[in-house]
């Protein structure tokens, strides 16, 4: 049997040292009477990065929230995630996300991290190679959650803070019957017929870096300036699914119903109620606007994340952590 000192250390390995972890109950593989012989301690730790992706519909969002008042748990994308790792792993685990998605948002690209010991991997169902988390977890997550890949994170990655940009695709129909009713959790419905140009001019309008309070939640000491490096509209419409579109739509990080407020308001354009110069306007605004609808969650998923190359994942991270402490920051949609 493979022990903790054989396993391999190749390419993205990230093995990260601390002065103490919470040991976990007894008798399991991360802290039985075996693990000194295998040469490992509670210091050793070892980052992971896992890709995910889930159908937002049954959860109340990624973070972990309180239980509620009648004492029945709250369901989380995090809280599912982590509690099935846990079993596997037989240690507790703490997921950081690259994007805090709302409730009834979507992700087919969420990229997590965690540390974990790195001796929780030298089981016969892992052999020292996380990859094989996917196959173990994927008999205890539901049907709307998946880890579609699990790897060694290379030295210095940090999902939220390494992370460049963030992917959106926003899925809407303006079909007066709704949405194809196999497309019905991933596509929102817009009653009014819209004009695709309107749209494109007023999302044009907010590219670039910019005060987005207009557009976001308010969320005490964080801030609203972003930087919108795409935002496209796309008529995807087929004989099945007539007068369908899509918003592509990326940025260095968002902030609370950012996306679904950008949305909405380009829509609002296209079918005609506020004029093409409404977004703009919207620019100059100190805090949110009630003029600005939020569009359904539903039709919202997060596809991507992009990070820089290896070798500059630390300086990121700490580029942003640095942005972060001037001006406190969130990355929610």
């Amino acid at each position: 049997m493979e022990t903790a000192d054989s396993l391999i250390r190749g390419p993205g390995y990230n093995l990260l040292t601390v002065t103490s972890l919470t040991p976990t109950t007894p008798d399991t593989p991360c802290d039985s009477p075996d693990r000194a012989a295998m040469g490992s301690t509670d210091s050793d730790l070892v980052r992971l990065r896992f890709d995910i992706a889930y159908d937002g519909t049954g959860f109340h969002g990624w973070a972990s929230q309180r239980d509620k008042p009648t004492g029945e748990p709250v369901r989380t994308v995090q809280a599912t995630l982590e509690s099935t790792l846990e079993k596997v792993l037989r240690t507790p685990v703490q997921l950081t996300v690259a994007g805090r998605t709302d409730a009834g948002v979507h992700a087919s690209g969420q990229v997590a991290h965690a540390d974990v010991p790195v001796a929780c991997l030298d089981t016969r169902s892992i052999a020292g190679d996380p990859g094989n988390l996917v196959r173990r977890v994927a008999r205890l997550l539901p049907a709307d959650v998946t880890l579609r890949g699990t790897s060694f994170a290379p030295p210095g990655f940090d999902a939220r803070f390494s992370a460049l940009r963030r992917h959106y695709v926003y899925r809407v129909t303006s079909c007066v019957s709704g949405p194809l009713p196999t497309r019905a959790r991933d596509t929102a419905h817009w009653r009014r017929s819209v004009d695709i140009n309107r749209m494109q001019v007023a999302a044009d309008a907010l590219l670039g870096l910019n005060d987005f309070a207009a557009f976001c939640r308010h969320k005490p000491h964080a801030t609203t300036t972003r930087d919108l490096q795409q935002f496209q509209w796309f008529d995807v419409s087929t004989r099945e699914e007539p007068e369908l579109y899509e918003a592509h739509v990326t940025a260095d990080a968002f902030c609370w119903s950012m996306v679904r407020s950008l949305v909405g308001a380009c829509l609002s354009v296209g079918e005609g109620r506020r004029a093409v110069g409404f977004t703009e306007q919207l620019l100059s605004e100190e805090k949110r606007s009630p003029l600005v609808p939020v569009a359904e969650a539903r039709g919202l998923s997060l596809v991507g994340v992009d990070y820089p190359g290896d070798a500059d994942l630390a300086a990121r991270a700490e580029q942003t952590r640095e942005r972060r402490d001037a001006r406190t920051d969130v990355n929610e949609a």
